[in-house]
């Protein structure tokens, strides 16, 4: 599938991410103008530019703690795609409806991902694929109208989708390089 993205531009929503530069830079890398933006002000930066997408990056806190860095759910109802990347996507499911909580087992490092080869954001990935996990916290349930597209051997939800709104939330980080099939 073959878009053009010349002219096109990605917010990317900082919530205290180690890999916000990478995210932003991997966008660039596909020809596509990216600008990283504290979530604090991003909800006015997304109204004002009207982006063709939005990332949210990961971040140090749970999502469910009080004070944890946030976003008005506004943002989900925009029309534009939210793709949320491991605080990014806990953010998303918890404030959506779905449950976060301390996972049971730490995953950090190479892990392998069972994916759903009939998801749009897995075409052209193996099944099984290895990615980067760096998290203490996972998504235990689903918001009500997404559905489980990946998987890990600890994690049940390695990345849930609502393909209707284009919300995409997913636990590993495709922006670094040990996430084998990450670009």
């Amino acid at each position: 599938m073959t878009t053009n993205l010349i002219g096109s531009k990605v917010i990317v929503v900082d919530f205290g991410a180690q890999y916000g530069q990478l995210i932003a830079r991997r966008v660039r890398e596909c020809h596509v103008y990216s600008e990283i933006v504290p979530y604090t002000k991003a909800l006015d930066v997304i109204k004002a530019k009207r982006p063709r997408g939005i990332i949210f990056t990961g971040g140090p806190n749970s999502a469910y703690e009080d004070g944890a860095p946030a976003i008005s759910t506004e943002v989900f109802d925009l029309g534009i795609p939210v793709l949320g990347i491991c605080y990014g996507a806990q953010l998303m499911m918890h404030l959506l409806g779905g449950h976060v909580c301390k996972a049971p087992v730490r995953e950090y490092g190479k892990t392998e991902v069972f994916v759903d080869p009939a998801s749009k954001l897995f075409a052209d990935i193996s099944s099984s694929t290895v990615c980067w996990m760096s998290h203490t916290d996972y998504i235990s349930a689903p918001a009500p109208g997404f559905e489980i597209s990946a998987h890990t051997a600890d994690c049940p939800v390695a990345t849930a989708e609502n393909e209707e709104r284009k919300l995409y939330a997913i636990q590993f980080h495709p922006e670094v390089l040990h996430t084998v099939e990450g670009k």
